[in-house]
């Protein structure tokens, strides 16, 4: 008796479908790496973006203002606050802050002003006889605030490029004057110190009911 085998050879067709097959998987399986390594690096910049903008930020520590009563213009108010100063420094865990690139925001629930920074009101540091008595406050404008270093361990706070980082304190001047024509008794006033990256510094304070002093402290 003869055996007649019953399965047939593998032929010409199987063998394309099989290879077509083997060539459709390894094209899917090149797109699906792509893709995975595109996500994988959008997601690092993501994260190492989101890391900088919740550690990075500014704090204000202190807020200082100095009552005028001769005022050079005429329609600044008398016996009110002309100038102030805004302590502020870098939080804790953030990265470096450009101050040159930082804006501050100021409010009396009636009138907004947006003020920069100005190179030529930078101030290395505090005049020996007082922070006021320096002639930032006398060339400032509305649309400008100074700058007075207060520590600056590592020297990267320059008046072209005023760089703050850990453990540096800086000085915001701004004439009070010159934006609100001066601030009487009971003024309330919101503000933010806003950096290019990183959460801004916010404060709110209301000046005192009198002004018996010269120097106040009002945050």
């Amino acid at each position: 008796m003869f055996k007649k085998n019953d399965h047939g050879d593998m032929g010409i067709g199987a063998m394309i479908v099989f290879i077509a097959m083997v060539l459709v998987a390894g094209i899917a399986a090149s797109v699906l790496v792509q893709t995975a390594n595109k996500l994988e690096i959008q997601a690092m910049q993501t994260g190492q973006q989101t890391t900088e903008e919740v550690a990075t930020g500014l704090s204000v520590s202190d807020i200082t203002g100095q009552l005028g009563t001769n005022a050079s213009n005429g329609s600044w108010a008398p016996n009110s606050i002309l100038n102030l100063t805004i302590c502020v420094a870098p939080r804790s865990g953030s990265m470096d802050i450009d101050l040159s690139n930082t804006v501050v925001e100021l409010s009396n629930s009636n009138t907004k002003y947006i003020l920069t920074y100005d190179q030529a009101l930078y101030f290395a540091a505090p005049d020996p006889t007082g922070v006021f008595v320096q002639g930032a406050f006398a060339t400032l404008n509305s649309k400008s605030f100074g700058l007075i270093v207060l520590e600056d361990a590592d020297g990267s706070c320059l008046a072209a490029s005023p760089v703050i980082n850990r453990g540096d304190h800086v000085l915001l001047t701004i004439s009070a004057g010159q934006c609100f024509q001066g601030l009487q008794p009971r003024t309330d006033i919101w503000g933010m110190v806003i950096p290019e990256t990183g959460a801004p510094g916010v404060f709110a304070f209301r000046t005192p009911a009198s002004y018996p002093d010269v120097i106040y402290d009002l945050y």
